[in-house]
């Protein structure tokens, strides 16, 4: 299809054949995978760039994609550097990267309000993913993508990175395998937003070298300025994010569904209380919150923003408070999980290993290498997208709880909010046209 023809027809998603790595065999004359990334900021260039093609040599990259041409001419010179002379493509539309048949996966790390539709387009386009952390902006999408993931058997993994980390894997096993005892209660905590941060609300004239109709996408359509393309824009701004709540919880919270237990399923009901960013700005996301929760097994568990966190944590880790964490209580003692280490309130806990657990967890060296490994054996990876829809499902319904000012009901069977329309509108949100969840007709 030509070029012209396939942007004509593809106003949504695109739903093409591709071969796939697993299918050239293990005698093929390359048993590289061929990848793209899609989103070529900080994040995009260190997770593809660092932690990727400079450390995994069967990972080789063919192609980038980003609608900031100075970002994605960079991406392609860099990536030369480990794939070749002329060997990646850079691209402004990420559905004329999809249309391709040699790429067997893609990474994707744009900003929040993209991951689930290009997710969905390289489903649809019979490519596997990585996908950056949070999971979306509605519950409703990555409901579609959960089960658009499965129903095309997709290898999906879900880019919260700490999985990979021994001590995060040792300690969440210790928990799941009773080492605390009967577990009861569990402290999840992340940064929050600082109310003063900077925001440009003064509209600007596009650079010639952003296509800012692509950056918007599904969002709505809204006048420029630097500051609404910039990370903290893209984190803090509702229209792409839900905020830390959401962009950096992601990480404890994953934590937490991943040592909890064999039921993963989020918490059944919700209270507390938060604060929307209402400074005049372009910033409106929840800056702080203190939510409460309870499981459908009794566990109950706290999610907060750190500032409100601090005072709690510091009382058992008085030497190192950081900025998000995950504390399991169990009947026995407390164990508490960092990205920075390993805590305990018995210190030899943090020295041991499970021998021959009854409850194990996947071990991986890291979700990326995990990844690759899993686009050639086409097993499930060790954050799949059932822990991503779960983990981040948390996020949503405290965001709701903030922003409605009402405790809620989660059903995990219906998945949605029981008994309060308005709060259950919330776990859906309208995508600008041409954009949709919803595959293209044929």
């Amino acid at each position: 299809m030509k070029r012209r023809t396939f942007l004509k027809t593809a106003a949504t998603f695109p739903i093409i054949a591709t071969s796939c790595t697993h299918l050239r065999g293990p005698k093929a004359p390359s048993n590289r995978v061929q990848l793209a990334a899609i989103g070529m900021g900080g994040r995009g260039t260190s997770l593809n760039l660092n932690e990727i093609a400079s450390r995994h040599e069967d990972a080789r990259y063919v192609a980038v994609c980003d609608p900031m041409r100075d970002r994605r001419e960079r991406a392609k010179e860099q990536f030369e550097h480990f794939s070749g002379k002329g060997a990646v493509t850079a691209y402004n539309d990420f559905r004329e990267l999809l249309a391709r048949d040699d790429i067997d996966a893609v990474v994707i790390a744009t900003p929040d309000h993209w991951h689930v539709p290009i997710a969905l387009a390289a489903a649809r386009a019979g490519k596997d993913m990585y996908v950056e952390k949070p999971l979306g902006v509605s519950m409703r999408g990555n409901q579609v993508l959960r089960e658009e993931v499965k129903r095309r058997k997709r290898v999906f993994q879900y880019g919260t990175q700490q999985r990979g980390q021994e001590h995060v894997h040792r300690g969440c096993e210790l928990v799941r395998n009773g080492y605390i005892g009967q577990l009861k209660h569990i402290e999840v905590w992340s940064p929050h937003l600082a109310r003063d941060a900077y925001q440009e609300i003064v509209p600007a004239e596009v650079p010639e070298t952003l296509d800012y109709d692509i950056w918007q996408g599904p969002a709505p359509e809204r006048p420029y300025t630097e500051a609404r393309v910039s990370a903290q824009g893209a984190y803090h701004i509702y229209e792409y994010a839900l905020g830390f709540i959401a962009g950096w919880g992601a990480h404890p919270l994953d934590v937490c569904q991943w040592g909890k237990g064999k039921d993963t399923t989020p918490p059944v009901l919700y209270e507390g209380r938060g604060l929307v960013c209402d400074n005049g700005g372009l910033w409106n996301t929840t800056t702080t919150w203190d939510i409460h929760c309870e499981y459908a097994d009794g566990v109950t568990m706290c999610f907060q923003s750190a500032d409100l966190a601090k005072t709690a944590v510091s009382r058992y880790r008085p030497n190192d408070f950081r900025e998000d964490g995950t504390t399991f209580y169990g009947t026995k003692g407390w164990i508490s999980i960092s990205r920075s280490g390993l805590f305990a309130s018995d210190e030899r806990l943090v020295h041991t290993t499970v021998d021959n657990p009854e409850d194990p967890l996947k071990r991986v060296s890291s979700q990326q290498r995990d990844f690759l490994d899993c686009i050639t054996s086409r097993e499930v990876t060790v954050n799949p997208v059932d822990s991503a829809f779960d983990s981040d499902a948390i996020s949503h319904l405290s965001d709701i709880v903030v922003r409605t000012g009402r405790p809620i009901r989660w059903d995990p069977e219906q998945e949605t909010i029981v008994d309060d329309d308005e709060a259950a509108a919330c776990l859906d949100r309208p995508m600008r046209a041409p954009w949709s969840l919803q595959a293209p007709k044929r």
